[in-house]
C-alpha cells in the first residue's frame, strides 16, 4: 500500500469519526450539558498529550486566552444545541442539516472577516434554504429537534469564521486546545443553572464513560489533529470535500444501528439530498472558477 493511499484512507476514517459523533451522542445516555461537560474535559486533556508528544509549544498569549475565552464559549454552546438536537429527534435529523452551518458562512465570514460576499455562495445558500423548507415540510414531528439543529449549526459557522481569522495569527491545534479548557469551564459553570431543566444533575454509569472518553479522544482530539495533518498533505479542498461526506456516513451508520427510529420520510431524503449536494458541489465549482479567473487574467 502506498503513501498515498494510505493517507486517504486515513482521511475517509477522519470523515468517519466525525459523523461518529452523533451515534456516540444517541448512545451516551446523558444530557446534552453533562454530555458537553465530560466531552470537552476528555477532548482537552487528550489534545494536551497530542500536543506534548508532538512538542508543540502551547504558551498563550494574553489576546489568545481572551479569543478563547469567547470562542470557548461558543464552541460549547454549539455542542450543547447539537447533543440536544440528537435527544430531540434522531442522528438523521441532525446531521442531515450539516450543510446548513454553509448557509450561515456564507453570511458570517464576510462579516467577521470583512470581505465580499460571494456570489455563489448565495446561490448555494438559496439551495439549502429550499432544503430546510422540505425538511421542515415533511417532518414537522420534529419541529424543535430541527430548529435546535438549525441554531447548532449556525454558532458552527460563527466560531469556525472566528477560528478562520484567529489560525493567521495562531497554531490551529494550540487555539483548540484553549478554547476546549475555557468551553469546558464555562459549561462546567453552567450546569448547576441548566440542572433543574434536566431533572438535577447526571453522573455517567461505566457504559457512558467509555463512549465518552471515545467521543473525547478520538472522535474529537485526534480526529481535528488528523484533519490538519492531512490538510498539510492533501489539498485542503480535498479534505473539505471530504468532510461533507460526514453526514451521508453518519446516517448510514445510524439506520444500521438504531433502525427504524432513524427511518424518515422521503421528503426528509429530498431535502437533505438538495442540502448535502448543494455543499458537496460546492467546493468543486468554486475551484473550476477559480481556475478560469486564472486563465483570464494571464490571456
Amino acid at each position: 500500500m502506498t503513501r498515498d493511499v494510505k493517507t486517504y484512507l486515513e482521511l475517509h476514517f477522519v470523515v468517519l469519526l466525525f459523523g461518529f459523533t452523533g451515534i456516540l451522542g444517541k448512545l451516551i445516555n446523558l444530557p446534552a450539558p453533562e454530555l458537553v461537560v465530560f466531552r470537552m474535559f476528555f477532548a482537552f486533556v487528550s489534545l494536551y498529550l497530542i500536543l506534548r508528544f508532538q512538542k508543540v509549544k502551547i504558551k498563550p498569549t494574553g489576546k489568545l486566552l481572551w479569543s478563547s475565552l469567547a470562542v470557548g464559549f461558543i464552541v460549547a454552546a454549539h455542542w450543547t444545541t447539537f447533543f440536544l438536537a440528537i435527544k430531540l429527534s434522531n442522528v438523521s435529523v441532525a446531521l442531515g442539516l450539516l450543510g446548513v452551518g454553509t448557509l450561515f458562512t456564507a453570511l458570517m465570514e464576510p462579516l467577521i472577516l470583512k470581505k465580499k460576499f460571494s456570489g455563489l455562495e448565495i446561490i448555494v445558500a438559496v439551495f439549502i434554504i429550499a432544503g430546510i423548507y422540505i425538511i421542515f415540510h415533511f417532518e414537522g414531528e420534529y419541529f424543535w429537534g430541527i430548529l435546535t439543529a438549525i441554531i447548532s449549526f449556525f454558532l458552527s459557522s460563527l466560531f469556525s469564521a472566528f477560528n478562520k481569522k484567529l489560525s493567521h495569527i495562531y497554531d490551529s491545534r494550540v487555539i483548540s486546545f484553549y478554547e476546549l479548557i475555557f468551553g469546558f469551564g464555562l459549561a462546567a459553570i453552567a450546569l448547576p443553572f441548566l440542572a433543574p431543566m434536566t431533572e438535577g444533575l447526571h453522573w455517567p454509569d461505566w457504559k457512558d464513560l467509555i463512549y465518552l472518553i471515545l467521543l473525547g479522544s478520538i472522535c474529537t482530539a485526534y480526529a481535528f489533529t488528523a484533519a490538519i495533518r492531512l490538510m498539510n498533505l492533501l489539498s485542503a479542498y480535498l479534505v473539505v470535500l471530504h468532510i461533507n461526506l460526514e453526514p451521508v456516513y453518519a446516517i448510514i451508520i445510524a439506520y444500521l444501528l438504531f433502525g427504524e427510529s432513524e427511518h424518515m420520510s422521503t421528503g426528509f431524503y429530498i431535502g437533505a439530498s438538495i442540502i448535502t449536494v448543494s455543499v458537496f458541489f460546492f467546493p468543486y465549482i468554486r475551484k473550476k472558477l477559480n481556475v478560469r479567473q486564472k486563465r483570464k487574467a494571464v490571456t
